[in-house]
């Protein structure tokens, strides 16, 4: 993916529509980012507790003027359309519709994805026809796609929606294209786990969760909207308070065990000082793995943890403790900035 191309299966997406006069209320109340955008814009936002905790994270398109697209994890789908739902206006107005089972999708990434979409579309895909965080429907070979330009693997490239009766077709049309270039399936590892650490992407149920806030996960980068969303009162007092923990991505500097086995974090393991003493951030949390994998583009195992402020830092030697031994671990990046192509220039390309 990294080098060439690669087809991602994202069959488990939850999609559902919210439409109706009362749209953009809905979306603008549940979503924490600024959803009154251009008609064709994607919007990656965190949904917020009333507390300012994660309750989701997702990404939403809009498609009309009151149409909303939301597409979000599977294993939590049901309870993001719950939580939309429950946020409908008595009077009717506005409906949610489940397209789960209607539409699939295809994740196509990697520096030759444009160029694989190019030789089965006749539609614009340069970067000036269809601009990152951008949707558009497509003609694919006989297939009706809507397009995404988004990225959840830090490289160039799509995710694409097709009825799900058209997947099969779509997937077949892709990868006979993406041939000549050297295109591979990759399993959703490369997407929820490889692709996603190594740009340090965080995850709901892993770095993202009620009991952390959107200040102390470095996602609280522009300004916040005038209008009103769940959890902003609290959110912005988070934005005035000193955070109590900062998530940080930090990568594995030797993996030799005593008996000179290479070990390999998986997550939840404890965080340390080299020395062996627990890190307690100053509400009493203990800190440790939220995320582990490998890291093959720059060569490391990356960890992701939230950690007191004071040992945050850029180049702070800790430790990971794993099956009764401590590994050396050296903090990578103290904010959201990635540890692979650091300026975004590969997804914006």
């Amino acid at each position: 993916m990294r080098d060439r191309v690669a087809m991602i299966d994202l069959s488990a997406f939850a999609i559902f529509d919210v439409t109706g006069p009362g749209a953009l209320d809905v979306v603008q109340t549940v979503a924490m980012r600024q959803m009154n955008v251009d008609n064709g814009r994607v919007v990656y936002t965190p949904l917020l507790t009333p507390s300012g905790g994660f309750k989701q994270d997702l990404t939403i398109m809009r498609l009309g003027e009151d149409t909303f697209r939301v597409v979000t994890g599977g294993a939590f789908g049901m309870s993001d359309l719950k939580w939309f739902a429950d946020h409908l206006p008595e009077d009717g107005s506005t409906q949610i519709h489940d397209q789960t089972s209607a539409w699939t999708t295809l994740g196509l990434w990697g520096p030759r994805a444009r160029d694989v979409l190019q030789t089965i579309t006749t539609d614009d895909v340069s970067h000036e026809g269809m601009p990152f965080a951008r949707r558009k429907e497509i003609e694919i070979g006989p297939v009706r796609t809507l397009a995404s330009r988004i990225s959840y693997v830090g490289d160039l490239g799509w995710e694409l929606y097709v009825p799900f009766e058209q997947g099969a077709r779509l997937w077949d049309i892709v990868a006979e294209a993406g041939a000549p270039h050297g295109i591979v399936p990759a399993g959703i590892g490369v997407y929820a786990t490889t692709g996603r650490l190594e740009k340090c992407y965080r995850a709901y149920g892993a770095e993202l969760e009620g009991d952390f806030n959107v200040v102390e996960a470095g996602m609280a980068w522009g300004k916040v909207k005038d209008e009103d969303f769940i959890g902003k009162e609290a959110h912005l007092r988070h934005r005035e308070e000193e955070p109590a923990a900062i998530l940080c991505t930090l990568t594995v500097d030797d993996h030799t065990s005593a008996t000179g086995v290479k070990r390999y974090m998986l997550g939840k393991e404890p965080i340390l000082t080299r020395d062996g003493t627990p890190l307690t951030d100053g509400q009493g949390r203990r800190s440790y793995v939220t995320s582990a994998g490998a890291g093959p583009s720059i060569g490391k195992h990356i960890l992701m943890s939230y950690l007191p402020p004071e040992h945050a830092v850029v180049g702070e030697q800790l430790a990971v403790e794993y099956m009764g031994e401590r590994y050396p671990v050296t903090v990578a990046t103290n904010d959201s900035t990635p540890v692979f192509d650091p300026d975004n220039t590969r997804v914006r390309s």
